[in-house]
């Protein structure tokens, strides 16, 4: 047998080849069925669709997005696949552009592991567009979109490389390997082949998330998204990737990861269930923590003019990632990017304005000498019980203190939205409106919401029709 580094029960015959880890993730891929989702999870599914179509619609307007519409548009290519908000494009610059929509705002879904962080729905964009080409239902589009979720969500569980200086896009390599390959309908044979390929290839600097942050920080998972699709079109017409992209020389588990096990055969599609969604537009982990300020504001008729400082106790991932930890001071806020990553800063503008959403995160709000003077009076402090309880908790303790003497205080274990308490259809469809209001007229997001709701019973390209441009118009610029 040739030597492989892998264990006796792994090093399976395949025809003349030996089993690598990768066959064992294809199975699983090409194993998975409409029938595996159950009723909770195919809603629980449905409503994250909702949740990034609403955040992507809301991101249209925005600089990034639209140079980036131009560089797809000037580049070209077969117009097979929506783009969101009208026109076509290949398979792969549809990925890419719909998952920048879906990424720019920083308001989609989130899942916590307890050493890794990502953003499952970044995935919808390469899935979408693979499922559009192959003429797949609204079912297949689904339970596609469920295993790119659970291949994205169970490798961070078991194989973070956030502490490797790596970015969660790494891990989104095969999810969207695995996704796009689903929504094909390709064998296990080439499902291996565009895992292994986006898996060797794809392999993001956590540097994308620290220090001064820069456009880039919401176009990593895209540019994953981009090139994973291609790696899967590749596969398809037959182009091989290394099998041992895992346990081999070099391979992910040496260069990055280190040892880990998953059983894929074991495996099932419900981890959406573990995802969280937003309610601010923030980082994910300052979630909790703004929920508990506002609702202090809220109960106390307190205003910025009354606060001398707040103090924040918060679990270690928390403060390591946004209140300036080891990725950096956060302190000084000048771009969305920063400001969205910033606690400081998310915590003084939701004082001041009573809400966070896109319009706390324009550039004219964030340069106000209100929040930039309030941001500077909030401190930060991890907390070792907060950092036990994570990621089962989104724990945090606020603490307001009043320029007349006294303070004000709130613990919290999680927020609407996290899975302990799950935001329900109606809110999540709030969210959406609140997001799309700008560039849809009511109808128009009436029939997104409907056809979301039934989107099982649905073609893809029935369904892409209905969030194209037949439906969206463009009526102004809200983030520019």
């Amino acid at each position: 047998m040739v030597a492989t580094g892998l264990r006796p029960e792994q090093a399976l015959i395949l025809g003349r080849r030996v089993m690598a880890i990768v066959d064992d993730l294809a199975g699983f891929v090409v194993r998975a069925r409409w029938e595996d989702l159950s009723s909770h999870v195919r809603r629980e599914m449905k409503k994250r669709v909702l949740d990034s179509l609403g955040c992507a619609i809301g991101a249209l307007n925005a600089q990034p997005t639209k140079a980036i519409r131009k560089v797809v548009d000037d580049l070209g290519g077969n117009g097979r696949c929506t783009l969101l908000g009208g026109g076509t494009s290949s398979p792969d610059r549809a990925a890419f552009y719909n998952s920048a929509l879906v990424r720019y705002l920083d308001f989609n879904d989130s899942y916590l592991a307890p050493g890794e962080t990502c953003h499952p729905s970044d995935n919808l964009g390469a899935v979408l567009a693979a499922a559009q080409f192959s003429g797949a239902s609204g079912k297949e589009l689904l339970t596609a979109l469920a295993v790119a979720y659970q291949v994205q969500c169970r490798l961070s569980d078991e194989a973070p490389v956030r502490a490797r200086g790596f970015d969660h896009a790494t891990q989104g390599a095969y999810a969207v390997a695995a996704g796009v390959s689903h929504a094909l309908s390709l064998d296990r044979e080439r499902t291996a082949n565009a895992l292994a390929i986006a898996g060797t290839a794809l392999n993001a600097l956590r540097v994308t998330r620290t220090g001064a942050l820069s456009n880039w920080k919401g176009l990593a998972y895209p540019h994953t998204a981009f090139a994973a699709t291609h790696a899967a079109w590749l596969a398809m017409a037959g182009i091989t990737g290394p099998r041992e992209v895992f346990e081999g020389n070099k391979g992910f588990m040496e260069s990055i990861s280190g040892k880990f096990e998953l059983a894929w055969e074991n495996e099932s599609l419900d981890r959406v269930q573990r995802t969280d969604i937003k309610k601010y537009n923030a980082e994910f982990h300052s979630q909790s923590a703004i929920e508990g300020l506002l609702e202090l504001k809220s109960r106390n008729s307190i205003s910025a003019a009354d606060v001398d400082r707040i103090e924040v106790d918060i679990f270690d991932v928390a403060y390591n990632i946004i209140p300036g930890g080891e990725e950096g001071d956060k302190t000084r806020v000048a771009t969305k990017e920063e400001a969205d990553h910033s606690l400081q800063y998310l915590l003084a503008v939701a004082l001041l304005d009573g809400q966070v959403m896109p319009a706390q995160l324009e550039s004219g709000r964030i340069a106000r000498s209100d929040v930039q003077a309030l941001l500077r009076k909030v401190t930060v402090r991890p907390s070792e019980l907060y950092s036990r309880l994570f990621p089962h908790q989104h724990a945090c303790k606020v603490t307001v203190f009043l320029k007349a003497g006294g303070s004000l205080s709130i613990d919290k274990t999680d927020y609407e939205g996290f899975h302990t308490r799950p935001m329900s259809w109606s809110v999540a469809a709030a969210k959406f409106e609140a997001l799309s209001r700008s560039v849809c007229d009511g109808p128009a997001m009436a029939a997104i919401v409907d056809a979301v709701d039934h989107l099982d019973e649905m073609s893809v390209a029935d369904f892409c029709t209905v969030v194209s441009t037949p439906h969206v118009t463009t009526k102004g610029d809200q983030h520019g």
